[in-house]
């Protein structure tokens, strides 16, 4: 695996390999690395000739009191895992060299920002579509791999790269979970003993929500979302942020249960905000 940590030298890189007749798969990640980041690694070597991977921790998306100098960082591990799993490239930019003066021009996301984490994280989506489409411009990918388990973000990312009529494919990958249903995430380790063990009812209330919903014992998005924050206030000592059914990947909202249908939840604990969702396939 080589390390690079410069926009020129990796671009430059690149630029040979695809004169080559090489295809280029992107993973993003801000690095932590667990098993989530690691299948997006996996459905990559799939598809593409080479594999790069992106660590770098975006202030961009970072909104006032929120966790960026906390947010887990071990690049000596990640590169471990990164070499082991079969990544080609790694990119390992500073802030000053993805950012190396004030931004002038960012980009400003119109739609899809209303709902689920945009509602209390005013910005977020600005600050991720901006460091997005500057890699996918520093890397020259032809597939990019984003994992479901942030659901809102997909859906921004793939309007963004039809609305910029750039020419990378976005790959959504399912969410991976660890043993007990809890969704994977860098910030689990923030999680204290008992909010650990309870966590994983998150997944266990989606499912169960599927389920009825799959029986027709719900007739709307709003009876649907009342049961699941009642089951979520009994099971966690956590704080609800929401809970959220939404057309997917529109991100609007239903006028009915039919179709693809996004089941969406975010919960506030001591140290860390965990999101999971289920997508929901009605048929009319």
């Amino acid at each position: 695996m080589i390390e690079m940590k410069t926009r020129q030298e990796l671009t430059t890189w690149i630029k040979k390999q695809k004169q080559l007749g090489y295809t280029i798969g992107f993973v993003p990640t801000m690095g932590f690395l667990h098993e989530g980041h690691l299948s997006l690694v996996e459905q990559a070597k799939k598809k593409a000739d080479i594999v790069v991977m992106s660590i770098f921790v975006n202030p961009l998306q970072f909104g006032e009191g929120e966790d960026y100098e906390s947010y887990p960082r071990d690049h000596d591990r990640d590169k471990e895992l990164a070499d082991s799993h079969g990544v080609d490239v790694l990119f390992s930019p500073g802030v000053e060299e993805m950012y190396p003066r004030s931004m002038s021009t960012t980009l400003v996301v119109h739609e899809g920002t209303d709902v689920l984490c945009g509602q209390s994280r005013p910005g977020h989506f600005n600050g991720v579509a901006t460091v997005v489409l500057k890699l996918l411009q520093i890397t020259l990918a032809d597939y990019a791999y984003f994992g479901l388990k942030d659901a809102q973000q997909v859906a921004i990312i793939q309007r963004m790269v039809e609305d910029f009529h750039l020419e990378t494919e976005i790959i959504p990958i399912d969410i991976v979970r660890e043993s007990d249903g809890l969704a994977k995430s860098s910030r689990n380790v923030n999680l204290n003993l008992e909010e650990r063990q309870e966590a994983p009812e998150i997944y266990t209330c989606l499912k169960d929500a599927s389920r009825k919903t799959q029986n027709e014992e719900f007739t709307n998005s709003t009876d649907l979302e009342d049961w699941v924050r009642l089951q979520l206030q009994k099971k966690l000592t956590g704080k609800i942020d929401y809970v959220q059914v939404l057309e997917f990947p529109s991100l609007k909202a239903p006028k009915q249960l039919e179709g693809k249908i996004l089941l969406a939840t975010a919960v506030y604990y001591k140290r860390a905000r965990l999101i999971d969702n289920i997508v929901i396939e009605i048929k009319g």
